[in-house]
């Protein structure tokens, strides 16, 4: 294909179903089909797949379909791919993943703009955290930027000929973390990498079969270790040594440390597999570590990961497995205060710490000038008896908000962000807090856009003194709730609520949540024109962003209804139909699922009259123009006092 800019090389084996679930993505992409090529590369199906990429392939000229003998790894796969390509950048996606609509335009224009050689697209997931590495776009850095350690799957932009002058290629055959070895050794090389953090690029799924899951890694035939030491070779080849801790190499070092090694000690995994089969990764762990990572990696550890590598490098499994129950307690509690609606956000103070099994604060003591981790915690861990001191509090320590797009997997940061302190805790205590304040703009939130219609979850993640999780933010208001007052915001309503656990979550444009007697109080007044005004808090919203539209119900008759923001910035106004198939007379109007009426509607010969707040009470004047209504003359009159 002449003057294609992106190949997307897609290996498949025994794929079956989740080819036709993930071509629509690829096949449908905002970047003109003449643009880019799906090249299929079947790694030796022994089912359909075959038959359905070659179908897909008949019918679109810029799909091709190549073959070869099982391999067993998406390595090789990929590296056929690489020879086919002749795109100018090349995208690697899996065959049961998702790409965004607009993701290939974006991501080639993201490219080009920074003569980028890597670009990491925003990905959304069911299967890991969100990752702050896609918090803020990058024009362009290199490997110095730490972030990038977050993100080593191979689902990333590559410009072709960069891929050609350095030679890289995928391990082959059964080689896990083969993704790892080919995306470091690009990270070492590239000189200019990009990452498009505000439009959602790749959707890495989980199966339904939990077929894509890593369960089986440890395969000895897959040669877990061995691959592993590889890696860190690779990154000790490429990086100078140094015995600072937060030189170049230790900080690269530190993600396969924290990932690969310390998993085999600490929870879930310690705890779930067969105490058997766990020993055996315990001492494979533990001879790599004191091969090949340098002493600095393990010192720029936070200080239970550097209680968890003391433990592991000298052997003390059962040391390990009681450490990890203890820790496996271990909570974050969140504070929520001052929730409210404020210059187009919603604003609430937040505080968030961590709190023991028991249910009491994790704290730090003050002891001959030096601070130790809570004696409470390391209760029955052999070795700690007499204390294990936290040299650093703030190692590695930071928290952040989220809001996770309930249908959509995506997740937003808001703006702001939570700062860690030593809080005081008497008796010689102190605990380590994060706090701040949570900004949500719902019309700028994702990406700079309105978020999409729908439940939207707000999270913290929490990573102190090396004990991380990820929690939905909690306060103390009634579950089920509102949480704070309705909005208007671009057109649409914007109501949070407290969950059934007592979560707080926003619903934008009325997915799940509606309008009702517990979001929003009585109109108290009558106005003209046929509107009347609701003590409704709105964000900012403009006349260009159009009224928020509603059911409402009046007397028996639903109507659609519309909101429209007030100048004031506190009230929004009801409008109603100009006709109305009602009797004449005054007929309450409720929002759904609301006993109380917000308004009256007087309706004259099935037209409305205007709108009356449920204490507004019509004097014998205003029931006499109600009665002659429809005279010429006073329609006249009417409109003359602007009524």
């Amino acid at each position: 294909m002449p003057g294609v800019k992106v190949s997307v090389i897609v290996p498949v084996h025994n794929t079956g179903k989740y080819v036709d679930e993930c071509a629509p993505s690829l096949l449908g992409q905002s970047l003109p089909a003449d643009e880019y090529e799906v090249i299929y590369v079947d790694d030796g199906s022994s089912d359909d797949t075959p038959a359905r990429v070659e179908k897909l392939a008949a019918v679109h000229p810029n799909v091709q379909v190549h073959t070869r003998p099982n391999s067993g790894w998406p390595g090789a796969p990929r590296n056929l791919g690489i020879r086919h390509a002749e795109g100018e950048y090349i995208q690697f996606v899996d065959h049961d993943d998702m790409l965004g609509p607009e993701a290939l335009e974006r991501l080639y224009e993201h490219a080009k703009h920074n003569d980028a050689d890597v670009v990491l697209g925003k990905m959304s997931s069911t299967m890991v955290r969100p990752r702050r590495l896609f918090r803020h776009t990058v024009d362009v850095c290199t490997i110095e930027y730490d972030e990038l350690m977050q993100s080593m799957s191979p689902h990333k932009m590559f410009r072709r000929a960069f891929i050609e002058e350095h030679g890289l290629l995928f391990p082959e055959g059964p080689w896990i973390l083969e993704d790892l070895a080919f995306v470091s050794a690009a990270y070492l090389k590239a000189e200019r990498i990009s990452v498009l953090a505000d439009y959602p690029c790749y959707y890495w799924m989980k199966r339904d079969d939990g077929g894509n899951n890593t369960r089986h890694r440890f395969n000895p035939r897959h040669g877990f270790w061995s691959n592993c030491r590889t890696v860190v070779r690779q990154i000790k080849d490429g990086t100078p040594p140094s015995d600072d801790i937060d030189a170049l190499q230790n900080r690269l070092l530190h993600r396969l440390y924290h990932v690969e090694i310390l998993s085999r000690t600490r929870e879930p995994e310690i705890l779930r597999e067969e105490p058997a089969a766990q020993r055996e990764r315990f001492e494979a762990a533990r001879h790599l570590a004191i091969e090949e990572f340098p002493a600095a990696v393990r010192e720029g550890l936070p200080t239970l990961s550097r209680l968890r590598a003391e433990l592991l490098e000298r052997g003390d499994f059962d040391g390990a497995v009681a450490l990890a129950e203890r820790i496996r307690e271990v909570k974050v509690r969140s504070t929520v205060g001052g929730l409210r609606w404020k210059g187009g956000r919603l604003v609430a103070d937040v505080t968030l710490d961590l709190q023991r099994g028991d249910g009491e604060p994790l704290v730090l003591l003050e002891r001959d000038g030096k601070r130790w981790l809570d004696p409470e915690l390391l209760a029955g861990v052999p070795g700690t008896e007499d204390g294990w001191e936290a040299r650093d509090p703030f190692r590695l320590a930071y928290a952040e908000l989220v809001v996770k797009d309930r249908d959509r997997e995506d997740w937003w940061y808001p703006e702001g962000d939570l700062e860690v302190r030593l809080e005081p805790f008497g008796q010689g205590r102190s605990r380590l807090v994060a706090s701040g304040r949570l900004r949500l703009d719902p019309e700028r939130l994702a990406g700079g856009r309105p978020l999409a219609r729908g439940v939207h979850d707000v999270w913290a993640y929490v990573q102190l003194l090396g004990v991380d999780r990820m929690v939905r933010l909690t306060g103390d208001g009634t579950p089920g709730a509102p949480a704070a007052g309705p909005a208007l915001t671009g057109g649409r309503l914007a109501l949070p609520y407290w969950t059934g656990s007592g979560q707080l979550a926003l619903d934008v444009d009325q997915r799940r949540r509606r309008l009702g007697s517990d979001t929003a109080g009585a109109a108290a007044a009558n106005t003209a024109r046929g509107e009347a005004s609701l003590p409704l808090p709105y964000l900012a919203a403009t006349a260009a962003s159009g009224p928020a539209r509603l059911k409402v119900t009046v007397s028996a008759l639903t109507a659609d209804a519309a909101l429209i923001a007030g100048d004031d910035g506190t009230t929004a106004r009801l409008r109603l139909p100009a006709r109305l198939r009602l009797p004449d007379g005054r007929h309450p109007v409720a929002l759904p699922r609301s006993g109380a009426p917000v308004a009256y509607a007087v309706v004259r010969d099935g037209a409305l009259l205007r709108l009356e707040g449920p204490a507004h009470a019509s004097g014998a004047g205003r029931r006499f123009l109600d009665a002659v209504a429809d005279h010429r003359q006073v329609r006249r009159v009417r409109r003359r006092l602007g009524r």
